[in-house]
């Protein structure tokens, strides 16, 4: 049944809809009945959209972000941290009366109605969400989920991917610390995968990730990260790579071979198709939160056996001569270093390229940047990058992704700047030499999974 907050709106307008957050909110909505709409800046009239038709055929109507389509029909607004005061929908929501939520006070509301696992933590939290949600689907208990990226699965049947809506009670969910919305919500088992800097000092994520903690009825960490580790509840749910006290799932004998990986936990073997100890990590958290919730670990190997992934998460483009081109979602310091070492064992030599995201994140993670990706690249390796992608707002472009390249130069690695991100595969090719991977990275850019695919075809 509709806790009240819910029931109390039938008509939802999202202001920012295309965003990955709030397309799953705005799915999930439509989902349990609502009539939802939106508008995006990146609606064009007359231009072709795939997000806003896919969100158009599961019934949600989309509309240019001028104004127009915000009338008093609506009964509530859903706006997210990106989105300014000075945006016409904003605007004419205030100047009519039109309740408005932010998407975290949303999510808040409808984790009220389930059974919620709340994924946590710095990186690896789309990737465990989705699996931990492919091994409750395996194991019949139709959850619902809500993950900012597509599963591969959902995908497939023509939707965005980033939600969906069961008929059972559990709700997984990818719980963002970036915005600080992670304390919000009570979920009956939270999970942590790590703690690394990235919008925020490391000080002020422990802080954030206590306040969840304190809220999780049931809660486990991985203790294969320090930090995580510390926040342990000692409830004896953790779970890491190895054994210590009130570490309940271990994981021994990995190997990676080609892009599968294999690893056990006690007697239960465990087969992926996807790459990196990383994910090796993630699958061992959403076995555990799994098992939490009563599914069994033959269970859970039997799902993750049969896991396809998720959008741009080391996603396999294709061969083309002795080439692996792979596209990832990796943005922020740890997790581009991750992505680069996941891809090594794959050829002799790796060619990663990233996009930086934003003016801010790129001068505040400049230091880190340099560190983790130096630190991780073989002598043979090379680092790419075009300029930072920019989103629109009021952002301060006093810094450049040439600046990490000379950075990274003097720390001795092979990194080259190219600004204009067109000219990456021929710029790219003669330096593809024997067996490679052109690693392709990056965020928030819309445009980056056509990008990627262009890249490709064009090598």
């Amino acid at each position: 049944m509709d806790q009240p907050g819910i029931d109390r709106y039938r008509h939802y307008f999202f202001i920012g809809i295309a965003g990955s957050g709030m397309s799953a909110l705005a799915q999930f909505l439509q989902g349990l009945g609502r009539t939802v709409s939106g508008s995006d800046r990146s609606f064009q009239e007359q231009e072709p959209d795939e997000i806003r038709d896919r969100l158009e055929r599961a019934g949600i109507r989309c509309h240019c972000q001028d104004g127009k389509a915000l009338t008093d029909e609506i009964d509530c607004v859903i706006v997210s941290t990106a989105i300014e005061a000075t945006v016409p929908e904003y605007q004419k929501a205030l100047a009519l009366g039109i309740p408005v939520l932010k998407r975290s006070e949303l999510l808040a509301l409808l984790t009220a109605r389930y059974r919620t696992i709340a994924i946590g933590g710095t990186s690896g939290k789309s990737t465990t969400a989705a699996m931990t949600y492919e091994i409750l689907l395996h194991a019949g208990l139709s959850p619902s989920v809500i993950t900012g990226a597509g599963l591969t699965s959902l995908i497939r049947q023509g939707r965005i991917g980033n939600a969906s809506v069961g008929t059972g009670a559990w709700l997984v969910i990818e719980a963002d610390e970036s915005d600080g919305s992670i304390v919000q919500y009570h979920p009956e088992i939270g999970v942590l995968l790590n703690i690394d800097k990235d919008h925020k000092e490391i000080e002020e994520l422990q802080q954030v990730f206590k306040i969840f903690r304190s809220h999780s009825t049931r809660f486990m960490v991985n203790c294969s990260h320090t930090l995580s580790a510390s926040l342990s509840s000692g409830q004896g749910f953790d779970f890491g790579l190895a054994e210590g006290p009130g570490i309940a799932y271990v994981a021994h004998d990995y190997q990676q071979q080609g892009f599968s990986l294999r690893f056990r936990i006690a007697e239960t073997h465990f087969r992926l198709q996807t790459l990196g100890t990383h994910n090796m990590e993630n699958a061992v958290a959403a076995a555990a939160a799994a098992h939490q919730a009563g599914v069994p670990l033959a269970t859970a190997a039997a799902a993750l056996e049969h896991y396809e992934g998720i959008h741009r998460r080391h996603q396999v483009l294709g061969k083309k001569g002795q080439v692996w081109v792979v596209d990832d979602y990796a943005h922020n310091p740890v997790k581009c270093a991750r992505s680069i070492q996941a891809c090594q064992p794959l050829a002799e030599k790796v060619v990663a390229w990233l996009q930086p995201h934003g003016y801010g994140p790129t001068r505040f993670l400049r230091a880190d940047f340099v560190r983790e990706i130096a630190a991780v690249l073989r002598p043979q390796d090379e680092i790419w990058m075009s300029e930072i992608f920019y989103a629109g707002g009021t952002a301060v472009k006093d810094i450049s992704s040439a600046d990490l390249i000379h950075d990274l130069q003097a720390a001795g690695a092979k990194a080259y700047f190219l600004a204009d991100r067109n000219g990456l595969a021929e710029a790219v090719r003669p330096h593809l030499s024997g067996y490679s991977v052109l690693l392709l990275m990056g965020a928030r850019d819309p445009s980056l999974e056509n990008f990627s695919r262009s890249v490709y075809e064009a090598l």
